[in-house]
């Protein structure tokens, strides 16, 4: 049994009511609910929803496991080119693309997958890309406390490109910069890390 199977089980009288919601816009887009195609959409879509959104569910913060800088490590640490998707909150449309990490650490590192956990707790809720970036900024400073944190996200959004001025293919790129990175020297590192493999 998947992930999702086992949080809808837990669900049940949140998908019907969802569902009940999904079914009204259908009819009144005047659909045929009695289509095959269209007889389990409303409960697809209140399934789907449950999944996208259960960043909102998780509490106020993701768990994260982070260790003592022994090394004292003082460079930086970087994550480049993580995959995610989220929900515009203004069209509740997709949204989707990577976002680039980094920090420079004092006297804690973070365990390198928690760079996903991290973006993906705050990409599955109704988001904009500059919240989104500022929110994976604040969380990184909060909780390790470093020299510095930067973000950048990059991501394609299909309320541009399926609807309005319709520009398949435009990229959002949206930045939060931290304490040290507000530095040109740290900037640029960062930007040549980022860089580094693409050319």
């Amino acid at each position: 049994m998947s992930e999702s199977d086992r949080r809808n089980g837990g669900n049940e009288g949140r998908i019907g009511r969802i569902a009940g919601h999904v079914r009204g816009v259908l009819e009144e887009l005047g659909l045929d609910l009695s289509d095959p195609n269209l007889a389990e959409t409303d409960r697809r879509v209140a399934k789907m929803y449950l999944e996208m959104f259960h960043g909102l569910e998780e509490g106020a913060e993701p768990a994260i496991t982070t260790f003592p800088n022994e090394e004292r490590y003082s460079a930086m640490v970087m994550e480049k080119r993580i995959p995610f998707y989220s929900m515009c909150a203004h069209h509740l449309v997709p949204f989707y693309g990577h976002a680039h990490l980094a920090y420079v650490p004092n006297d804690t590192i973070l365990g390198l997958s928690k760079f996903a956990r991290i973006l993906e707790f705050y990409a599955k809720r109704p988001q904009l890309q500059e919240r989104l970036t500022e929110q994976v900024a604040n969380y990184l400073e909060t909780r390790l406390r470093p020299q510095g944190v930067m973000v950048v996200v990059e991501a394609r959004h299909l309320c541009v490109e399926m609807r309005g001025v319709k520009k398949p293919g435009a990229v959002t790129v949206t930045s939060a910069i931290r304490g040290i990175f507000h530095q040109k020297p740290v900037r640029e590192e960062f930007l040549d890390l980022l860089r580094g493999g693409d050319e």
